[in-house]
């Protein structure tokens, strides 16, 4: 393999990871899915863990309702390829608000990953992060906080 062509292989697979967590942001659940293999397992943090990419889908759709905001970005990627497998580890930094009941949180963790090529497109065959920390504000504590626009809400609330 040509150096080029790792080049190119990184450059998917970061484009792999940026699909999956814009997926999950969007509650893309269908485009989700395509961005994991059928056997694919998932942890996050120390109370989530699916096996399978039905099981992934359904988790995180179950915790993703359309009442809770989410904004999850990986930076710093460390890619390294072997032939058709790869491994990754990304920083993430994530948001969530649930306007319900008043909470914002916001923490940061790192990925580790595994990826598939698989018909000359690549899944991800692992995922699931550690936490550096998460924390926590009840926005009753911020007077001046206000929701100026949710994409999830229905559009008589927007």
């Amino acid at each position: 393999m040509t150096t080029t062509d790792r080049r190119d292989d990184i450059d998917a697979i970061k484009a792999l990871k940026y699909r999956y967590l814009r997926c999950v942001d969007l509650r893309l659940w269908d485009e989700l899915a395509q961005t994991l293999a059928p056997e694919v397992t998932a942890s996050y943090g120390k109370r989530l863990s699916y096996t399978g990419r039905d099981e992934v889908v359904a988790g995180l759709q179950k915790q993703m309702t359309d009442g809770v905001i989410t904004e999850h970005q990986a930076h710093h990627p460390e890619i390294e390829i072997d032939g058709d497998t790869a491994a990754g580890r990304w920083y993430l930094q994530d948001r969530v608000i649930v306007p319900e009941y008043d909470t914002f949180i916001f923490g940061s963790a790192f990925y580790d990953d595994a990826y598939a090529r698989v018909d000359g497109r690549w899944v991800i065959t692992r995922t699931g992060y550690k936490r550096t920390y998460e924390a926590m504000i009840n926005l009753k504590d911020v007077p001046s906080f206000r929701l100026n626009d949710n994409h999830l809400a229905p559009a008589d609330e927007k």
